[in-house]
Protein backbone atom coordinates (compact mmCIF):
# COMPACT_ATOMS: atom_id res chain seq x y z
CA UNK A 1 0.00 0.00 0.00
CA UNK A 2 1.02 3.78 -0.71
CA UNK A 3 1.30 5.63 1.99
CA UNK A 4 1.33 8.58 -0.27
CA UNK A 5 -1.81 7.64 -1.54
CA UNK A 6 -3.48 6.86 1.16
CA UNK A 7 -2.98 10.07 2.92
CA UNK A 8 -4.35 11.97 -0.50
CA UNK A 9 -7.58 9.75 0.79
CA UNK A 10 -7.36 11.05 4.26
CA UNK A 11 -7.42 14.38 2.36
CA UNK A 12 -10.36 13.35 0.10
CA UNK A 13 -12.68 12.60 3.25
CA UNK A 14 -11.67 15.70 4.84
CA UNK A 15 -12.59 17.76 1.62
CA UNK A 16 -15.95 16.46 1.49
CA UNK A 17 -16.83 17.08 4.64
CA UNK A 18 -15.86 13.43 6.90
CA UNK A 19 -14.10 13.26 10.01
CA UNK A 20 -11.31 10.58 9.21
CA UNK A 21 -11.06 9.72 12.95
CA UNK A 22 -14.12 8.44 13.05
CA UNK A 23 -14.29 4.62 13.82
CA UNK A 24 -15.94 3.46 10.46
CA UNK A 25 -13.11 5.54 8.71
CA UNK A 26 -9.91 4.71 10.50
CA UNK A 27 -8.87 2.62 8.02
CA UNK A 28 -10.65 3.62 5.05
CA UNK A 29 -7.69 5.75 3.55
CA UNK A 30 -5.46 3.02 3.58
CA UNK A 31 -8.28 0.74 1.77
CA UNK A 32 -9.34 2.81 -0.93
CA UNK A 33 -5.23 3.31 -1.82
CA UNK A 34 -4.69 -0.49 -2.07
CA UNK A 35 -7.93 -0.72 -3.89
CA UNK A 36 -6.51 2.16 -6.41
CA UNK A 37 -3.57 0.27 -6.70
CA UNK A 38 -5.52 -2.95 -7.28
CA UNK A 39 -8.01 -0.87 -9.74
CA UNK A 40 -4.80 0.32 -12.01
CA UNK A 41 -2.48 -2.60 -11.65
CA UNK A 42 -2.66 -2.49 -15.63
CA UNK A 43 0.20 -0.07 -15.02
CA UNK A 44 2.68 -2.91 -14.35
CA UNK A 45 2.06 -5.38 -16.62
CA UNK A 46 3.31 -5.76 -20.09
CA UNK A 47 2.46 -8.20 -22.88
CA UNK A 48 5.28 -10.40 -23.04
CA UNK A 49 4.45 -11.01 -18.93
CA UNK A 50 0.54 -11.97 -19.20
CA UNK A 51 0.73 -13.83 -22.44
CA UNK A 52 4.01 -15.76 -21.32
CA UNK A 53 4.92 -17.55 -24.73
CA UNK A 54 1.49 -18.46 -24.97
CA UNK A 55 1.33 -18.64 -28.72
CA UNK A 56 0.64 -21.89 -30.55
CA UNK A 57 0.85 -23.43 -33.64
CA UNK A 58 -1.94 -23.91 -35.80
CA UNK A 59 -3.19 -24.22 -39.80
CA UNK A 60 -6.22 -22.93 -38.27
CA UNK A 61 -7.21 -19.64 -40.48
CA UNK A 62 -11.04 -19.64 -39.34
CA UNK A 63 -12.05 -16.36 -37.36
CA UNK A 64 -11.56 -17.36 -33.44
CA UNK A 65 -13.61 -15.60 -30.85
CA UNK A 66 -14.06 -14.96 -27.42
CA UNK A 67 -16.54 -13.31 -26.60
CA UNK A 68 -18.91 -11.76 -22.87
CA UNK A 69 -14.88 -11.28 -21.53
CA UNK A 70 -16.05 -8.97 -18.03
CA UNK A 71 -14.38 -5.67 -17.64
CA UNK A 72 -14.08 -3.23 -15.05
CA UNK A 73 -12.02 -0.24 -15.85
CA UNK A 74 -11.77 3.56 -14.17
CA UNK A 75 -13.05 6.19 -16.45
CA UNK A 76 -9.87 9.15 -16.66
CA UNK A 77 -12.32 12.26 -16.83
CA UNK A 78 -13.77 10.93 -13.30
CA UNK A 79 -12.02 7.68 -12.32
CA UNK A 80 -15.18 6.41 -11.69
CA UNK A 81 -16.09 2.39 -12.61
CA UNK A 82 -17.35 1.44 -16.60
CA UNK A 83 -18.15 -2.28 -16.45
CA UNK A 84 -19.05 -4.17 -19.29
CA UNK A 85 -17.78 -6.80 -22.05
CA UNK A 86 -15.54 -6.93 -24.38
CA UNK A 87 -16.17 -9.36 -27.92
CA UNK A 88 -12.17 -10.33 -29.22
CA UNK A 89 -11.80 -12.10 -33.34
CA UNK A 90 -9.04 -12.51 -34.71
CA UNK A 91 -8.10 -14.54 -37.97
CA UNK A 92 -4.83 -16.46 -37.35
CA UNK A 93 -2.25 -16.78 -39.64
CA UNK A 94 -0.11 -19.80 -38.46
CA UNK A 95 -0.35 -19.22 -34.96
CA UNK A 96 -3.22 -18.74 -31.83
CA UNK A 97 -3.37 -17.34 -28.74
CA UNK A 98 -3.94 -19.30 -25.32
CA UNK A 99 -7.49 -18.59 -24.37
CA UNK A 100 -6.89 -17.32 -21.59
CA UNK A 101 -4.31 -15.07 -22.41
CA UNK A 102 -7.36 -12.98 -24.90
CA UNK A 103 -8.89 -11.99 -21.67
CA UNK A 104 -5.90 -11.20 -19.58
CA UNK A 105 -4.79 -8.52 -22.61
CA UNK A 106 -8.33 -7.62 -21.95
CA UNK A 107 -7.92 -6.75 -18.04
CA UNK A 108 -3.78 -5.66 -18.58
CA UNK A 109 -5.63 -2.50 -20.42
CA UNK A 110 -8.97 -2.31 -18.93
CA UNK A 111 -6.71 -1.80 -15.41
CA UNK A 112 -6.01 1.72 -16.54
CA UNK A 113 -7.26 5.06 -16.09
CA UNK A 114 -9.27 5.13 -19.62
CA UNK A 115 -11.65 6.03 -21.81
CA UNK A 116 -13.65 3.24 -23.73
CA UNK A 117 -12.74 4.11 -27.05
CA UNK A 118 -8.71 3.54 -26.70
CA UNK A 119 -9.43 0.82 -24.63
CA UNK A 120 -11.30 -1.45 -27.09
CA UNK A 121 -8.18 0.11 -30.08
CA UNK A 122 -5.45 -0.85 -27.20
CA UNK A 123 -6.66 -4.41 -26.68
CA UNK A 124 -7.62 -4.78 -31.02
CA UNK A 125 -3.92 -3.78 -32.20
CA UNK A 126 -2.38 -5.67 -28.60
CA UNK A 127 -4.06 -9.17 -29.93
CA UNK A 128 -2.37 -7.90 -33.83
CA UNK A 129 0.76 -7.39 -32.31
CA UNK A 130 0.90 -10.87 -30.23
CA UNK A 131 -0.84 -13.14 -32.75
CA UNK A 132 -0.04 -11.17 -36.40
CA UNK A 133 -3.49 -12.03 -37.20
CA UNK A 134 -4.95 -10.99 -40.72
CA UNK A 135 -7.87 -9.21 -38.83
CA UNK A 136 -8.66 -8.11 -35.47
CA UNK A 137 -12.23 -7.46 -34.46
CA UNK A 138 -12.93 -6.01 -30.86
CA UNK A 139 -16.63 -4.51 -29.92
CA UNK A 140 -16.99 -3.45 -26.27
CA UNK A 141 -20.41 -2.75 -24.43
CA UNK A 142 -20.23 -0.77 -20.63
CA UNK A 143 -22.21 1.13 -18.74
CA UNK A 144 -20.78 4.52 -17.23
CA UNK A 145 -21.07 5.33 -13.51
CA UNK A 146 -20.26 9.06 -14.87
CA UNK A 147 -23.37 8.77 -16.51
CA UNK A 148 -25.22 7.06 -14.27
CA UNK A 149 -24.38 8.55 -11.09
CA UNK A 150 -24.13 11.67 -11.81
CA UNK A 151 -24.34 14.24 -14.38
CA UNK A 152 -26.96 13.26 -16.95
CA UNK A 153 -28.08 10.51 -14.34
CA UNK A 154 -29.11 7.76 -17.51
CA UNK A 155 -29.44 4.48 -15.65
CA UNK A 156 -29.94 2.48 -18.88
CA UNK A 157 -27.92 3.95 -21.23
CA UNK A 158 -25.05 1.19 -22.80
CA UNK A 159 -22.04 2.26 -25.10
CA UNK A 160 -20.89 0.30 -27.58
CA UNK A 161 -17.58 0.66 -29.17
CA UNK A 162 -15.56 -1.05 -32.12
CA UNK A 163 -12.10 -1.28 -33.45
CA UNK A 164 -11.75 -3.74 -36.87
CA UNK A 165 -8.11 -4.05 -38.08
CA UNK A 166 -7.51 -6.14 -41.25
CA UNK A 167 -9.87 -8.61 -42.75
CA UNK A 168 -12.54 -7.21 -40.29
CA UNK A 169 -11.88 -3.76 -41.53
CA UNK A 170 -11.45 -4.82 -45.29
CA UNK A 171 -14.31 -7.14 -45.44
CA UNK A 172 -17.88 -6.35 -44.68
CA UNK A 173 -18.78 -10.14 -45.16
CA UNK A 174 -15.63 -10.70 -42.57
CA UNK A 175 -16.97 -8.21 -40.14
CA UNK A 176 -20.88 -9.13 -40.67
CA UNK A 177 -19.70 -12.45 -39.89
CA UNK A 178 -18.49 -11.59 -36.51
CA UNK A 179 -21.35 -9.12 -35.52
CA UNK A 180 -23.72 -12.03 -36.58
CA UNK A 181 -21.81 -14.29 -34.12
CA UNK A 182 -22.03 -11.99 -31.45
CA UNK A 183 -25.36 -11.40 -31.59
CA UNK A 184 -25.36 -7.57 -32.92
CA UNK A 185 -26.17 -6.05 -36.45
CA UNK A 186 -24.39 -3.04 -38.02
Amino acid sequence: MNPLLASHYREILVGVGENPEREGLLDTPQRAAKAMQYLCNGYSMSLEDITNGALFESQSDEMVIVSDIELYSLCEHHMLPFIGKAHVAYIPTGRVLGLSKVARVVDMFARRLQIQENLTRQIAEAIQQITDASGVAVVIEARHMCMMMRGVEKQNSIMTSSVMLGAFRDSSTTRQEFLQLIGRRS
